[in-house]
């Protein structure tokens, strides 16, 4: 074999040799890219997914119903109600929760024959005066629930909107370690980073119908099940699932975002 075709054969193996490195080094980039922290995912529009009607949602560690409710824009007594998940609204990893907007009713498992009905003699039944209707009074926000407080100090620097971009909530500028206080008194119920976008997030119960979050936390000082008063510490502003140290915070009454301006109050 002459010195030329040797040459050859040596650089052609180190090519093989340079391109296979390449190669398992980009996979490994890739590989290291797809393993990641929820919490730290930034996700572009985080806060304007559609309403989901259908399909299923299959329950996985760490999600509770209401977690579940919020990322699809439901409400969480419809989701259980549908799904014949009755309260605490206990849920199980594997477990799949159907997102149809139809509602389930018990099935009827034996036939059973009506009783026959007597005949009934018609009476004389004399006219009643009817009282004169009274429509109720309208309901503002701050009738509906009282006590609502602002969860942090900061500037709002994005405003709640329901055009593009959307913003199902109001943002408030703030610094790394700065307090996060519950807006109202209410039970926690979800607390965690499993809500791809929202960082280390927050979500408060404060009775049937309304549920406050607080998003992109550094740390979180409340777990599910804990009551907590208005005005006290949950959590510390952070940057999670976001560019920038902010509190990302929303109110939903009956699983529907409504702008958070109309319920705190004036500074």
């Amino acid at each position: 074999m002459s010195l030329w075709k040797a040459a050859q054969i040596k650089m052609s193996d180190c090519s093989r040799k340079i391109l296979f490195l390449l190669f398992t080094g980009a996979v490994t980039l890739f590989v290291a890219g797809c393993s990641h922290d929820p919490s730290r995912v930034v996700v572009k529009e985080l806060r304007s997914p559609p309403k989901v009607t259908s399909g299923s949602h299959r329950v996985v560690t760490g999600e509770t119903l209401y977690s579940i409710a919020w990322s699809y824009g439901r409400d969480f007594k419809e989701l259980a109600r549908n799904n014949g998940i009755r309260s605490p609204y206990t849920i199980y990893p594997g477990q799949r929760i159907n997102l149809s907007a139809r509602k389930y009713y018990p099935l009827v498992t034996a036939k059973s024959t009506p009783p026959k009905k007597k005949p009934i003699r018609p009476s004389v039944v004399k006219p009643v005066n009817k009282p004169t209707p009274v429509s109720p009074p309208k309901q503002t926000p701050t009738a509906a629930f009282n006590g609502w407080q602002w969860p942090a100090k900061g500037k709002v620097v994005a405003a709640y909107s329901t055009r593009s971009p959307v913003n199902k909530g109001i943002d408030i500028s703030g610094k790394l370690g700065e307090p996060v206080k519950a807006a109202a008194n209410g039970e926690v119920v979800y607390a965690g980073s499993d809500l791809s976008g929202y960082g280390r997030l927050i979500i408060l119960k404060h009775n049937s119908s309304y549920l406050s979050a607080y998003a992109h936390n550094k740390d979180l000082f409340v777990r599910e099940g804990d009551s907590v008063k208005a005005g006290q510490k949950i959590a510390e502003i952070g940057s999670t699932g976001t560019t920038e140290p902010k509190l990302h915070f929303e109110i939903r009454r009956d699983g529907k975002p409504v702008d958070p301006m109309g319920f705190l109050p004036k500074r």
